[in-house]
């Protein structure tokens, strides 16, 4: 009996079929990593400056994107959340923000709102609503004004 032979046309054909698969199937987890990589939510930034004061005081995310406080200011703040409204999750938040660029991050995973403020510039009235803390500690300008709350919101869409 003869031994079975491919001519070469054939040969090459299968040969380059081969290389292409190997080709296709070593490029597929790349593209698939570039993808996965392209489709992660980028973090949103709230920034605290040299003042007492959250910039933006209120974003949009996406459910699945971060939020990353940075403090830049002299003094420590912090970020809690307000319970009574907050329907975003990360309930009984009470985090330090460290002075000259301390940073806290939170990942929404559900749709709401998180209303926070920093404990030591604002205060919850009776309708558990951020205000200045007034004369129990707040900081009185010239004409009496007691500032503005330091509180922000987020607000995550699906």
């Amino acid at each position: 009996m003869r031994g079975f032979r491919v001519p070469s046309l054939c040969l090459a054909a299968l040969l380059l079929s081969a290389a292409f698969a190997l080709s296709l199937k070593s490029s597929i987890p790349a593209a698939a990593q570039q993808a996965a990589t392209a489709q992660q939510p980028m973090a949103r930034q709230v920034m605290v400056p040299g003042e007492d004061r959250f910039t933006p005081f209120a974003i949009t995310v996406r459910v699945g994107q971060s939020v990353m406080w940075t403090n830049n200011d002299a003094d420590d703040h912090t970020v809690v959340s307000d319970d009574a409204f907050n329907t975003a999750g990360h309930f009984g938040t009470n985090v330090l923000l460290p002075a000259n660029g301390g940073t806290f991050m939170l990942r929404f995973l559900r749709p709401g709102v998180f209303p926070y403020y920093c404990r030591f510039h604002s205060a919850l009235d009776t309708s558990n609503q951020p205000k200045a803390p007034g004369p129990d500690g707040g900081i009185q300008d010239p004409d009496g004004n007691f500032g503005t709350p330091m509180s922000g919101v987020i607000t995550v869409v699906p």
